[in-house]
């Protein structure tokens, strides 16, 4: 019988060959924990209210369900989750507005209830208070400009309320603004439109373009004077999905000093999933209930439990979540991309992304593609404090 002959030499470098890829991953994960541990991050976009207000959770404790508690985005080190004060909008009018103060209510409630676990923030400067003495940093918004029932007086209340954001748009299109997911109806921003922008601008409030449609999108740009984010949306080029933006937008985006907070759910992150998120968004866009009060109110409970009180299995993997960040960052630079996960808005996630403990992973694969750490921190949080000072002023 003939015995191969392995020359000490090869031996060896078959051996690093094999154990360099292992060791160069858990060194990105050791590094990914320290950054964590020191993190103030953002999210610019969770549904979590959601869960609160629709299913009465108690998001103080960790929860064995949902994408999000408080004691996970601590653990993770994203400890400024944007919080969505999100009303479908087959609320209408004055129905949009009761709803979005039954939203703020509940997360008042929270605040109340556990203030040495969560604070409001409306500037960076709070943000970097509250975070610095180890509490969630809250900041909030309205996803959907059909809330203000085409008031500016509405509008300006709601920023005394503390919202320091809002989505111009939902599914459908509004009285002055049309969406992504819809037919479009005005072309763009009416003359009210653009006086909601010019007026959010003069209060202070980050003008957010996810859900509009692009004409939307670039007549936006026309009219803002201070930065604008695209809270969770991501590459188009990626997943052609309408809700995601094209290059030519992110590249525009960055000119006006913006950001794109890079969504998680399977169907925004990879093509694979894409079919099933457009049925589904399709499906939202047909919902409409003919009711008022409370009926609407269990209606809206009953349709928010059914679509998310479940995971639905996807082909999307963490790598397809990288793919996107690295994606945005070739096509705007560093300085303009970051995450909105849409946490607790989502019903198909990546595998290995698979609530907001996971984020350590998405760092430690950034950090293996060659990230530095001061432009982790910059797509983590950094890239997002730095619009939401330019546009308070502090």
């Amino acid at each position: 019988m003939r015995t191969r002959r392995v020359f000490p030499g090869l031996a060896a470098a078959i051996l690093v060959a094999a154990v360099a890829p292992a060791a160069a991953a858990q060194d990105a994960a050791e590094r990914a924990r320290r950054i964590h541990a020191s993190l103030i991050g953002v999210d610019s976009h969770i549904d979590t209210l959601q869960r609160v207000l629709n299913g009465n959770e108690d998001i103080s404790r960790r929860l064995a369900r949902g994408h999000v508690d408080l004691p996970r985005l601590r653990e993770a080190g994203m400890v400024v989750p944007f919080f969505a004060l999100w009303v479908p909008t087959y609320f209408k009018g004055s129905e949009a507005v009761r709803r979005t103060l039954q939203l703020r209510d509940a997360m008042q409630t929270v605040l109340d209830t556990h203030p040495d676990q969560i604070e409001l923030a409306t500037t960076a400067a709070e943000v970097e208070r509250i975070a610095g003495a180890g509490r969630i940093a809250a900041v909030l918004t309205l996803e959907g400009g059909h809330q203000i029932a085409n008031d500016l007086a509405v509008l300006r209340m709601y920023h005394r309320l503390g919202i320091r954001s809002m989505t111009l748009t939902h599914f459908r299109n509004n009285d002055w603004a049309d969406a992504s997911t819809d037919h479009p109806s005005h072309g763009g921003l009416t003359d009210f439109g653009r006086q909601v922008v010019r007026e959010m601008n003069r209060l202070g409030m980050i003008v957010d373009i996810s859900h509009v449609s692009d004409k939307t999108f670039y007549d936006v740009l026309e009219v803002t004077s201070k930065p604008v984010i695209a809270s969770h949306s991501s590459c188009r080029a990626l997943s052609d999905v309408p809700r995601n933006m094209t290059d030519d937008m992110i590249r525009a985006l960055a000119t006006n000093g913006g950001v794109i907070g890079i969504n998680f759910g399977a169907g925004f992150v990879s093509a694979k999933d894409a079919a099933a998120l457009r049925q589904r968004i399709g499906q939202a866009v047909a919902t409409e209930p003919d009711l008022v009060g409370r009926p609407l109110d269990e209606f809206a409970r009953a349709d928010y439990l059914k679509e998310y009180g479940e995971m639905k299995p996807a082909a999307a993997t963490l790598d397809d979540a990288v793919a996107q960040v690295v994606h945005a960052v070739k096509i705007a630079g560093v300085d303009h991309v970051g995450i909105g996960s849409d946490w607790d808005g989502i019903n198909m996630v990546p595998t290995g992304l698979e609530d907001v403990s996971k984020m350590p992973a998405l760092t430690a694969k950034l950090l293996e593609r060659g990230f530095s750490e001061e432009d982790v921190r910059k797509i983590l949080g950094g890239n997002h404090l730095r619009v939401l000072r330019e546009v308070t002023g502090r």
